[in-house]
């Protein structure tokens, strides 16, 4: 992966453009330490810049952006991606066909796609991986942008005060240029030829008012989860694990171990593969961490740190998420991708996504029917680009370190977003092997349940779902609060409403963390890319309406679930002190001037806010503020909001186009 940024369509002094252009890339070298190029076209309007990480063919005949040269013109693209299957795609679609500059990089192949193809949605879809690509073709003076179906990879646009186009991985290379700027959704494609974003991914698992009822298939989810971690072994440059010791990272670790001599391309297929955990002294997820490595024989690599480092690296690392939430899970991996760094390694797996995909958070537990619960899951799999996954991203690239996440990938999500949802549904009082309880990704857990070649230790394979700014030690969130209760004074906490009018905070932790990204990212157009909204145990807005006792609450810690969580007994969180006005469901759905639109056959809302077709109270619904509104709207921007001539000036906090309404 790397740092792109595009300019197309610049008016003025094309040197002094380059320039600019140069130092707005530069602003991105932390994704791509190693080296850095630029392509200019010939009437000096358009600019491509990169900045590179060397992952795959590491060689200057990796270097981009890649020139096709023909005589009508040239094609140049570039791309931040990892193609996983870039030599199936070869000689499935382009056999025959020498690549520029004789390259073995994956990101040669979407310019030969786009050659032979033009500019269709068979190139994206014919992809398997991650990327966030720009394509200009001299031939047209026309330009298309895509990125992957989840936005693993980080993509904005925008557009200055003359109209020019800009694109770059981070908005921080975009701020100061563009009048206006937003993220650019995934699973979609931009074309200038048209002047229309419109959606390529397509699964029919995001289909909201489709409940799928095929029965969980164990061997079925255990070889595709297999499939998804060999694949990403892809490397050619130290490739480690990050391993917490829950679940998901410490299953990602074992079929990495397992399989390892599987993998095509794999850097080092003959020395024990290297983990990296980091917590609190004497944290859980340690503790669990430790006996996952022990049992799978990794060279592990075990760090701490202090709630006070914690604190001192917050403002560097608000800059670098371009956010203000996921903050407590930010700070430790940010940490540990400095040492990992450090270390020498550039490509880390981690293990974000299957919560999302199997209701693991802990509010899943109160889920009110198994549509509503598959509904959330789709909610949730389809913010992920402004939730964990920006985390995931942009914490290891600040230190130039490249994070794979095997559950998004594109055939695993197939197999595991088709499943019955009941199967996935949390009955702490069913017993489905007669030993273990139905609890929080079970159907996961017992697709790796095998006793005679056990894949992780019996209690990390069965531990109760710890999310990681708990798991590496609950002094870190506790502490950070105390630190925002000392720093925020009540002065400033009395003006709070005058000096944020917008999306108030609703705690001093997050005054404190507002006020700092604030400092970094002070436009209209960067607050709107924050995701807004309630969120209790890390739910989605619409979630917090499952139970009337979370009205009014925000507080993302796994520890909010009462007679849930094993340690949530004497943890206090706050309630929201001010809701600017109260809604009801109807709010929600059937409004023309709104997004949430699409109603069943019967005349039923799909939506969590209908509670007749859902099976819960509706009257819950009407805690929900006007941030969760705002959110829903932000998610179901429309194409049209972004033309050639202007940016959209609807908030659009995840600009998201569903194939469904959830």
């Amino acid at each position: 992966m790397c740092g792109i940024l595009a300019a197309l369509g610049l008016t003025g002094d094309p040197e002094k453009n380059r320039r600019l252009v140069l130092r707005c890339s530069k602003l991105q070298r932390h994704r791509g330490p190693d080296a850095n190029s630029i392509y200019q076209s010939k009437d000096g309007k358009t600019f491509l810049a990169f900045e590179r990480l060397q992952i795959i063919d590491p060689s200057d005949s990796g270097r981009q952006p890649f020139t096709i040269e023909t005589p009508e013109g040239n094609i140049t693209w570039q791309l931040n991606s990892e193609i996983y299957n870039h030599e199936d795609v070869q000689q499935q679609y382009l056999s025959g066909v020498s690549m520029v500059r004789d390259s073995k990089s994956d990101s040669a192949k979407p310019g030969h796609l786009y050659e032979k193809y033009g500019d269709d949605d068979k190139i994206w879809n014919a992809l398997d991986g991650t990327f966030a690509c720009v394509i200009y073709d001299e031939r047209t003076q026309h330009f298309c942008a895509a990125r992957d179906p989840i936005g693993i990879c980080p993509m904005y646009w925008g557009k200055d005060a003359n109209g020019a186009t800009w694109f770059a991985s981070e908005m921080k290379a975009l701020q100061h240029q563009c009048v206006s700027f937003e993220i650019f959704p995934p699973g979609h494609c931009y074309r200038s030829r048209t002047g229309k974003l419109e959606r390529y991914f397509k699964p029919d698992w995001l289909m909201c008012d489709q409940i799928p009822s095929q029965p969980a298939d164990l061997p079925a989810i255990k070889q595709s989860f297999i499939n998804a971690v060999v694949k990403r072994l892809m490397s050619d440059a130290p490739l480690g694990v990050l391993l917490s010791g829950g679940l998901d990272s410490s299953l990602v670790a074992s079929v990495a171990v397992r399989h390892l001599k599987e993998a095509k391309n794999a850097f080092d297929r003959t020395h024990p593969l290297h983990t990296f955990s980091i917590g609190i002294q004497g944290a859980p997820d340690l503790l669990a961490a430790r006996e996952v490595a022990h049992q799978l024989g990794t060279s592990h690599h075990e760090f701490h740190f202090t709630v006070e480092e914690g604190i001192d690296a917050l403002y560097d690392l608000v800059y670098h998420l371009e956010s203000y939430e996921q903050i407590r899970a930010a700070v430790p991996m940010y940490l540990l991708s400095r040492k990992i760094k450090a270390l020498g390694f550039k490509v880390v797996m981690s293990g974000e996504g299957a919560d999302e995909i199997f209701g693991g958070y802990l509010y899943f537990h109160k889920a009110p029917s198994p549509a509503e619960f598959h509904r959330e899951t789709i909610r949730k799999v389809e913010r992920l680009h402004v939730w964990d996954v920006a985390r995931a991203n942009k914490a290891p690239f600040a230190f130039g370190i490249e994070p794979r996440v095997p559950f998004l990938d594109k055939a695993f999500l197939q197999t595991s977003m088709s499943i019955d949802p009941q199967d996935k549904m949390i009955d702490m009082q069913d017993l489905p092997d007669g030993k273990h309880k139905k609890m929080e990704k079970f159907i996961l857990r017992k697709a790796f349940d095998d006793p005679s070649d056990p894949y992780l230790p019996e209690s990390v394979l069965w531990r109760q779902k710890e999310q990681f700014s708990d798991g590496v030690g609950y002094s870190w969130v506790d502490g950070l609060k105390e630190y925002a209760q000392q720093v925020v004074t009540e002065d400033m906490w009395a003006g709070r409403s005058e000096r944020f009018p917008e999306e108030t905070p609703s705690t001093k932790e997050y005054y404190l963390l507002r006020s700092i990204f604030e400092e970094h990212f002070p436009s209209q157009s960067a607050l709107d890319t924050v995701p807004k909204g309630l969120s209790i145990a890390c739910s989605t807005p619409e979630a917090v309406c499952w139970d009337p006792s979370w009205a009014n609450t925000h507080e993302i810690s796994g520890r909010a679930m009462k007679n849930v969580h094993d340690s949530a007994e004497g943890f206090q969180y706050e309630r929201r002190q001010e809701m600017k006005e109260k809604r009801t469901a109807d709010d929600f759905v059937d409004n023309p001037e709104g997004p949430m639109q699409h109603r069943s056959a019967d005349g039923n809302a799909n939506g969590v806010l209908n509670g007749h077709a859902n099976g819960y109270d509706a009257e819950a619904a009407k805690v929900a503020s006007s941030a969760t509104k705002q959110v829903v709207q932000g998610l179901r921007a429309t194409a049209a909001a972004f033309t050639p001539s202007k940016l959209s000036t609807t908030p659009a906090s995840s600009t998201i186009l569903s194939v469904g309404d959830c």
